[in-house]
């Protein structure tokens, strides 16, 4: 296995470089002092953290086009894929698929004929079920069930493609963060957690998950591309909480009153069905799923010991991340 080393005219290519993880990690890497071939969509926006940042290349792509994506891996060496498809509402089952299987199938095959190394960010949704009382680690493998969610098949199925790709020789690493926080998010993704309590959420459910901070995410990313680890996963995540804690942190965030009342499944049960009913009369997507309402209630908590002793790393402490998050958003 051949070690990698940070050569200063080498060009790193780097998908969904305007969405709230890519866009922090091409700033990581350029503030390294390294060149980047950032892949947008024509409709997408780049961030403000990266306009008239002489190290970035825009190159306006579609991973589901490889034509459009192989002209942007001339003289690449190292590709982290970023871009992804994130939701939970039925009706985007094949958008899921597309992006997040063939996706990455096509990164994957390019990337195996051109030589380049991968880092791949899957997602804690492809990682397995422990048994009550037990950590999820890197070794629990996915089970599929009726129940699971179409985001979690996409994201496991596309985990498959790259370790496919690792069976035909490819060189790579596969990341599954846990729910990323971070001040640039908005109010989008994970910041819609910051906005509901905000703005008065009385409720809370009896489930707990991972949670990291994007600028943790990106780190760890760098450092596992620039080692000599090669076919091997990572779960990026800082600690877990409780959605009872984590919300009651961010409401102390924003000097609100935290949510105090527990949501039982028969109440979020007819929340979604309200909202699928709403959302036939606005034609507007609905506010709550069902699998976004199921998967509330899931109990889950992840080891992050693997990739804490393999890279002597230190996660920022949540409280701290939250807090930063909420000034931001303030």
């Amino acid at each position: 296995m051949s070690a990698y080393f940070n050569t200063k005219n080498e060009m790193i290519l780097v998908t969904g470089a305007t969405g709230f993880l890519g866009a922090e990690l091409v700033k990581q890497l350029t503030d390294q002092n390294l060149t980047v071939r950032a892949i947008k969509r024509s409709t997408a926006v780049i961030p403000s953290t990266l306009k008239n940042n002489p190290l970035v290349t825009w190159h306006t792509a579609d991973i589901n086009e490889p034509e459009s994506l192989i002209e942007a891996f001339d003289g690449v060496t190292k590709a982290y894929h970023c871009a992804a498809f994130v939701s939970f509402d039925p009706k985007d089952k094949a958008k899921l698929l597309k992006i997040n299987i063939e996706g990455t199938a096509n990164m994957v095959n390019i990337c195996l004929d051109l030589n380049v190394r991968l880092l791949h960010v899957s997602s804690i949704a492809a990682l397995g079920d422990a048994k009550p009382g037990e950590l999820i680690t890197e070794k629990h493998f996915w089970d599929y069930n009726p129940k699971a969610h179409n985001y979690a098949i996409s994201k496991y199925q596309g985990e498959m493609e790259v370790w496919r790709g690792i069976a035909e020789g490819l060189e790579a690493i596969i990341v599954n963060p846990a729910v990323i926080i971070g001040k640039n998010a908005g109010y989008n993704g994970s910041g819609a957690i910051f906005k509901l309590v905000k703005e008065g959420l009385k409720f809370y459910t009896n489930g707990a998950t991972g949670i990291v901070d994007v600028a943790d995410v990106a780190k760890c990313m760098i450092l596992l591309m620039e080692s000599n680890i090669s076919e091997e996963r990572f779960t990026l995540s800082a600690g877990n909480l409780h959605y009872k804690d984590f919300f009651a942190e961010i409401a102390k965030g924003f000097g609100v009153k935290a949510p105090s009342k527990e949501a039982k499944p028969w109440m979020l049960a007819l929340a979604w069905r309200a909202a699928k009913l709403a959302a036939l009369f606005t034609g507007k997507p609905a506010a709550l799923t069902k699998d976004a309402a199921r998967s509330s209630f899931n109990l889950s908590y992840y080891s992050n010991k693997k990739v804490t002793e393999t890279l002597n790393y230190t996660f920022k402490p949540l409280n701290q991340s939250i807090a930063e998050v909420c000034n931001a958003l303030k």
